[in-house]
């Protein structure tokens, strides 16, 4: 058995439907009930609790972990979830993590992350840890404003990241839960290319077959908007890395070759295959 947290989202949902199509038992694990392949048990619990996934490790021998905003909050403790995991026998445990960790080390939330990240390297168990930069799905941000009025609003309109398909880190996790291979391995997944907010507005126009017109935002514009969804600190970090990436974080990661033997899918691969979210 094994067990994803986060079943329900961008990258939880492919990854449960990639190991069930390889024949694997798997517990998905959401807050809310949920629409989910043949055969695929589904859990509903909050990590923040104290025992929240306890029900669901029982018996499993995996665990994909998935730190949700929740996981960030004052009163979570995330790295508690690893000795449930050990408790409960589980041998292995793929952790979703941040490629901040490595590039932006010192901010609260990275901090956060990299004791999780900790706790996991020093447990008994076998682990690999997954490090995605910026995900081509934060483009649903734009789905509303493109439908309604065929705009992209977004700050930093020129400045690239090589954002990454959350299929492809799905297909990494899957390979991390199941080839022995990746134990103890530390990947950063990216995308293929850096790809500004305006050239991702030009795919998701080319994949509608209309134009889609670009506004730029400024940075309290954005902050503004980000912050009706996200901690208004990870909203700051966030911008941070959009309008001034780093070196380390314009970088073009081998990893995703490494794992799945084939390049990262580009942004409008993405595009292309969630257009109907735009229309």
């Amino acid at each position: 058995m094994i067990v994803v947290t986060g079943a329900t989202g961008n990258v939880g949902r492919p990854l449960t439907l990639a190991l069930a199509e390889a024949g694997q038992q798997v517990t998905a694990v959401s807050r809310h009930a949920a629409q989910l392949p043949d055969g695929v048990r589904h859990m509903a619990a909050d990590l923040t609790a104290p025992t929240g996934l306890e029900p669901a490790l029982a018996g499993a021998k995996a665990l994909f972990l998935l730190l949700s905003g929740d996981l960030h909050a004052a009163t979570a403790r995330p790295a508690d979830i690893i000795g449930q995991a050990e408790a409960a026998g589980v041998r292995r445990v793929v952790l979703l993590s941040t490629q901040g960790v490595a590039t932006r080390p010192f901010g609260a939330t990275r901090i956060a992350v990299r004791a999780v990240e900790d706790a996991l390297r020093e447990s008994s168990l076998e682990w690999a840890i997954l490090r995605p930069g910026g995900f081509a799905s934060n483009a649903l941000w734009w789905a509303e404003s493109v439908r309604t009025q065929r705009l992209v609003a977004a700050p930093f309109g020129d400045v690239g990241v090589p954002i990454i398909d959350p299929v492809d880190i799905a297909e990494a996790a899957a390979a991390c839960l199941l080839e022995d291979r990746h134990a103890g391995g530390i990947y950063e997944l990216t995308g293929p290319q850096v790809i500004t907010p305006r050239q991702q507005a030009e795919a998701i126009s080319a994949a509608l077959g209309t134009p889609v017109r670009f506004h730029e935002l400024t940075r309290d514009e954005a902050k503004a908007a980000m912050a009706r969804s996200m901690p208004a600190e990870l909203a700051e970090d966030t911008l941070t890395i959009l309008g001034s990436p780093n070196p380390a974080e314009l970088r073009i990661s081998p990893d995703v070759q490494r794992i799945l033997g084939r390049a990262p899918h580009p942004f409008a691969a993405w595009a292309a295959r969630n257009i109907a979210a735009f229309r």
